[in-house]
């Protein structure tokens, strides 16, 4: 069973049609006690990380969904979810994230058309098992005007190109997180899931 976090404005069908075309079943929640209960976790995003975390707030997921990573379990976060586990973000003012990962969450460059929507290749930093038989710089699909920097670039596992070189894959132990939506990047986008669920499934470390 893989459990998605429902915050009121994730992308959650799309991402439960893909998972239930790889065979697996999926539990969508709201709850805190199904955060911390959860085998496998997802937090699918759109919008605004700070909106985000104030729904994350509301709910009181904050706290579950960080003793939850802190336990080691797998864990993906998606487009937003992958911001929201920064320390925080410029979009809108400064908006506290769940400092999980340091650093912050920026504005594209001007010089670009904002936001950055369409596909998009990403260049495969470091060897990971997320990207098994996934060719290098492979096109996923991105919708987003704003880009993670961590303070630790050692936790870049991927990058693409838009302006600037920004950061669009993080790995950190059994945590994954895109800022691409592996839903909507055709039979790649699926690998990336398939890749991830076989690790969690198994009890792998998905490092």
């Amino acid at each position: 069973m893989i459990t998605i976090i429902d915050y009121g404005a994730g992308n959650l069908r799309s991402v439960v049609n893909a998972i239930a075309r790889l065979g697996y079943q999926t539990k969508i929640t709201s709850n805190a006690d199904d955060v911390l209960a959860a085998k496998v976790l997802i937090l699918p995003g759109v919008g605004a990380a700070g909106d985000t975390m104030a729904n994350l707030n509301r709910l009181q997921l904050t706290g579950p969904i960080n003793q939850y990573i802190s336990d080691g379990k797998p864990f993906l976060g998606i487009c937003v979810g992958l911001q929201v586990l920064f320390t925080g973000t410029e979009e809108g003012g400064w908006h506290d994230c769940l400092d999980i990962i340091p650093g912050k969450v920026r504005r594209l460059p001007d010089g670009q058309k904002i936001p950055h929507m369409g596909w998009n290749q990403v260049k495969q930093v470091t060897p990971h098992p997320i990207f098994e038989g996934i060719p290098d710089e492979t096109n996923f699909y991105f919708v987003h005007s704003y880009y993670v920097d961590p303070d630790d670039k050692a936790l870049v596992a991927g990058e693409t190109e838009y302006g600037i070189t920004f950061c669009s894959v993080i790995t950190h132990g059994n945590l994954v997180a895109t800022q691409f939506h592996p839903e909507r990047s055709g039979e790649a986008g699926l690998r990336i899931y398939n890749n991830f669920l076989k690790l969690a499934m198994a009890g792998k470390e998905v490092i």
